[in-house]
């Protein structure tokens, strides 16, 4: 991998990690457009550190508060009642499903996950499950003629079978084309809580989550096309344009809809059957041996 490649990759790691559109698809997508060797899941794994370094700074307050009265009611039975208490072990809770699926599936999320076919078929099936989310929670959020506006869910509701929800949610992220924020946003507008609620969460419980993987993946690093410096120069890139695009995206979901990244990802992976329905692209561009 040259630097270049590296720099352009962590480039769209950054702006795509947060916004619910597929972080992963779009390393696999830019390197088959580009005519580059697939990057791999191991690089897509590391450079993601850098973005949840970009998430340990935007929510260091939150972090902090959650790690503090987690750790005091450890000992302290009085602070288990703390809401901040409670959020940290839904935090825990709620990554046990994606870190069971990783280990059990990891060949697949390495080989046949990565298959073009496959990301576009995710990128319009979750397209179209984020736009009925998104419109039922404008439903409650505006009401109408004949309907009262109805309140949503904040995190203060969050019990453990939602937190197991939104892990099984998040889980599906596996699968490039699904998208972590997405399929977690998407799980939590349909369990009815608000877009900022849905959106806090799915970031915070990403923080485990993608940090093990990332370090997990660290010893794959030199045994393929990649290696370490560009790797660590591509996660660089993807914490600076990440930190400036969650700032953004949490200021966008309090007045926007999710509409525009629906009709993305559904235009998306239409062009990509096309593509590949004419020949024009393979299914296992840049793949090893392709």
């Amino acid at each position: 991998m040259s630097w270049f490649e590296s720099f352009i990759l962590g480039l769209v790691q950054g702006l795509s990690e947060f916004l619910p559109i597929s972080s992963s698809a779009h390393l696999r997508l830019t390197a088959a457009f580009a005519g580059w060797e697939d990057p791999g899941a191991a690089f897509t794994a590391i450079s993601q550190i850098g973005t949840e370094a970009a998430v340990l700074i935007y929510f260091r307050k939150d972090i902090g508060r959650i790690l503090s009265a987690w750790t005091r009611s450890l000992t302290d039975k009085a602070m288990r009642g703390d809401h901040d208490a409670q959020m940290g072990w839904l935090v825990i809770v709620g990554s046990i499903p994606i870190g069971v699926f990783g280990l059990t599936l990891k060949d697949q999320i390495e080989g046949p996950f990565r298959d073009l076919r496959l990301i576009a078929t995710t990128l319009i099936v979750l397209g179209v499950v984020l736009g009925v989310a998104d419109r039922l929670a404008a439903r409650d959020e505006t009401g109408g003629k004949h309907r009262a506006v109805k309140q949503r869910k904040t995190l203060k509701d969050l019990g453990i079978r939602d937190g197991l929800i939104f892990g099984l949610c998040q889980s599906m992220a596996l699968i490039p084309g699904v998208s972590r924020s997405g399929a977690t946003i998407s799980g939590g507008l349909l369990m009815g809580y608000t877009r900022e609620s849905a959106a806090r969460y799915s970031f915070l419980l990403a923080i485990p989550a993608v940090l093990a993987s990332g370090a997990y993946e660290l010893k794959e690093v030199g045994e393929s096309h990649v290696s370490w410096g560009p790797t660590i120069f591509a996660t660089i890139v993807a914490f600076v344009v990440g930190y400036a695009v969650i700032a953004w995206f949490m200021k966008f979901i309090t007045t926007k809809s999710f509409m525009p990244f629906v009709y993305y990802r559904i235009a998306l992976g239409l062009v990509l059957f096309a593509l590949i329905g004419t020949d024009a692209l393979s299914p296992h561009a840049g793949e090893s041996g392709d």
